[in-house]
């Protein structure tokens, strides 16, 4: 059989990885990244994250977690200065920061290690063809054009992905995009005496209600620090002095770490960023195309969700396509046997399953931007929490806690919705099984002290069950 290659339009994350996972499968991979550098910023990485790196190979995932740094639990911070940790599980288990920049290097450099992958940094996609399999792009530096041309093209090229809008010229695909009423401001929390300003195993989150700032710990002992609130307030603040009044009201142990010259150089200079969320499907055009992470389902950041998804992806299509060339009785590890009716097949079954995961979770994330900024210091949320930990410890199969089912397992974002549903109308019913309960106990020991008839069990019974 001639080589199978494959096109990887952006080399962020999600795209270096699929190039190194169709690399070990035998496809000849070209990257295209328009970039040089990326943003540097940091990330959160759990189960999903590193499940993926580990099917590719242990020894990445290993070397990865060396970059990372373990954040067991919350820390939430009263602006009175208090502070209260709230673990992530009860069985110990965390999520990690990581920083972008870092973990991109270590990817890239992964799949530089292939001999069947060439990287081409600089290039920016202009046109796609998908039925030709050939797409047009633009070398960044000279101007020039270049035609390329494999038999699958995968988009991983972000949000606002231009693999996805070629596609949507050729499918009919169901498409939304939606920008929140909220934006957000990075601001950085030196090391102080040479270590760092707050615990570093927490990932700290200043509560506020319609908004929050959240620090997240860097290997260099800082502190990422990011202002999510809604745009009217961003509006609201234009100088200096209304910048550290707002600080001093709402994080006054904030600002008084990260110095208030500091925090007012940064909300200058540090752009406002918007969020937005974006769902699609179809996410495969025939046996020639597949869009992959934020380009197939943005997300906005607050379950650290957006690269383990994208991970999970890149994972799931190397499953299905494995899975079906050996349904076939090939037993080869090599995708690049699949048939190009196989190939269909692969990529059909990866968007008709994958899409409605990718929806799930992106409605998790938004909803969890309530929880961390309101939720968090509600006494209903910190009784269910306790609650459900103790639950789970008791039965860890069948009382999972939500944050626990989308961070520390692998299971579908879709099953984990059911799930959680499930154990809050038990958790609910049980609720108020207690509470009836207490109230007939305490009215059957008040007629019994007040001298009244005690009424029969089938009496009650008939009361409870009477319709009106």
């Amino acid at each position: 059989m001639a080589e199978r290659s494959v096109i990887v339009i952006g080399g962020g994350l999600v795209g270096s990885l699929a190039a190194c996972y169709f690399a070990k499968r035998g496809w000849k991979v070209d990257l295209y990244e328009k970039r040089q550098e990326h943003r540097s910023i940091n990330l959160a990485i759990s189960e999903r994250g590193f499940s993926a790196l580990r099917r590719l190979d242990p020894l990445l995932e290993a070397r990865v977690r060396e970059l990372a740094i373990p954040m067991h639990g919350r820390m939430i911070h009263s602006v009175d200065g208090k502070q209260a940790s709230q673990a992530y599980d009860v069985f110990g288990k965390h999520i990690n920061s990581v920083g972008r920049n870092a973990l991109i290097k270590v990817l890239l450099d992964a799949a530089d290690s292939y001999s069947r992958v060439t990287l081409h940094f600089r290039h920016e996609l202009v046109d796609a063809d998908f039925d030709s399999r050939r797409v047009t792009l633009q070398n960044a530096e000279t101007g020039h054009r270049l035609d390329s041309s494999a038999d699958l093209i995968v988009g991983a090229d972000g949000a606002y992905s231009r693999v996805r809008q070629r596609m949507m010229t050729k499918v009919m695909m169901n498409y939304s995009q939606t920008y929140i009423e909220h934006g957000y401001c990075e601001f950085s929390m030196a090391p102080i005496n040479g270590e760092f300003a707050m615990s570093s195993n927490h990932l700290h989150i200043w509560p506020r209600g319609s908004f929050m700032l959240i620090a997240l710990p860097n290997p260099n002992k800082t502190f990422t620090c990011t202002l999510f609130m809604p745009w009217r307030q961003f509006d609201h603040i234009k100088t200096s002095d209304e910048a550290v009044e707002f600080f001093r009201a709402n994080f006054p142990d904030a600002l008084s770490l990260m110095g208030e010259k500091s925090m007012c150089a940064e909300y200058a200079r540090n752009p406002k960023g918007s969020l937005v969320y974006i769902k699609c499907t179809p996410h495969t055009y025939k046996n020639r195309a597949v869009i992959l992470g934020d380009a197939a389902h943005a997300m906005v950041p607050f379950y650290g969700q957006g690269m383990n998804c994208g991970f999970e992806d890149v994972e799931r299509l190397d499953e299905i396509m494995l899975s079906t060339l050996r349904a076939s009785g090939i037993e080869s590890a090599e995708t690049t046997q699949l048939t190009d009716e196989q190939l269909l097949s692969a990529l059909d079954e990866y968007s008709a399953t994958r899409a409605a995961d990718t929806d799930a979770i992106v409605d998790l994330a938004l909803d969890n931007y309530v929880e961390m900024r309101s939720r968090v210091v509600s006494y209903s949320y910190l009784l269910r929490k306790q609650l459900e930990g103790l639950l789970h410890r008791l039965f860890p199969t069948v009382v999972i806690p939500l944050y626990t089912m989308v961070s520390f397992t692998s299971i579908p974002y879709t099953a984990v919705i059911r799930q959680w549903n499930r154990q809050t109308l038990w958790l609910h019913r049980s609720i108020y099984a207690a509470t009836a309960t207490v109230v007939l106990g305490a009215g059957l020991v008040s007629a019994q002290l007040l001298g009244l008839r005690i009424p029969t069990l089938s009496e009650i019974a008939r009361a409870f069950s009477h319709k009106h």
